[in-house]
């Protein structure tokens, strides 16, 4: 074999390794956060070295407390799936109908519409890093594979309500109810779980104590959508680990 045929071969195992040496992270990288919460992720890293976009909030705190789907009010998880995605319990990670009715509207408009799943937000906000490319929507994907296979509904609920930034620097559902209602997360009404659903994804944008009267007219939608989910019978399961 000559010289460039040997090089081709090196560079070519030289590839296959890296390809399998990065799967393999990244399923260990998955394995480890199914049972420990993460001590931060790139998002929060990143918007540690911002500017504060508001004035309330520190230059440069993150506010970030991880607490068990078990010691958050069975409102909230209800609010969430009532306002981003109501088919959470039953897809496989993508809503297909929803990525194709957003996929339509930006291709009318300059306004960029979200057909994005509560997993996929996950999977984004968990190991990927903050910005858009197609390179980034493939690998989103396929973290949101991982995740569907290898975590429950349970998990990735519980993952999507700790590591989701609901105010300038503020992430997650207990630091959210501390700064919004001077409570912990277990004690929030199902009006209060509304209102910090209502202002996503715009979270800094938008007030939860102050809101303007598009986020009233949504929290009023998101209220109707839980009673119409079932209330606590409907998220009572997921809640359980049962499914």
């Amino acid at each position: 074999m000559s010289r460039f045929g040997n090089q081709i071969k090196f560079i070519r195992l030289l590839f296959i390794k890296l390809v399998l040496t990065l799967f393999l992270m990244s399923i260990f990288w998955v394995l480890v956060y199914k049972w420990f919460s993460p001590p931060a992720t790139l998002l929060m890293l990143q918007r540690r070295a911002e500017p504060a976009k508001t004035t309330k909030a520190s230059s440069e705190k993150i506010r970030y407390d991880f607490v068990e789907l078990e010691d958050v009010a069975y409102h909230v998880p209800l609010a969430f799936i009532a306002s981003e995605d109501q088919l959470f319990t039953h897809h496989n990670g993508f809503d297909y109908n929803a990525i194709h009715k957003a996929f339509q509207k930006n291709q009318k408009g300059r306004r960029v519409v979200g057909g994005s799943t509560i997993s996929q937000q996950v999977a984004k906000n968990v190991f990927l890093w903050h910005g858009r490319s197609y390179i980034r929507k493939i690998v989103e994907a396929y973290f949101t594979m991982l995740i569907e296979l290898f975590w429950s509904k349970h998990r990735i609920m519980e993952m999507y309500l700790n590591i989701a930034e609901m105010g300038d620097k503020v992430f997650g559902i207990e630091q959210a109810a501390q700064k919004y209602f001077n409570k912990p997360a277990k004690d929030l009404n199902a009006y209060e779980a509304a209102a910090i659903a209502a202002v996503l994804p715009n979270p800094i944008r938008f007030s939860v104590t102050n809101p303007s009267g598009y986020i009233v007219r949504k929290r009023a939608n998101i209220r109707r959508n839980m009673r119409n989910l079932g209330g606590k019978t409907f998220i009572k399961p997921l809640v359980d680990n049962e499914i």
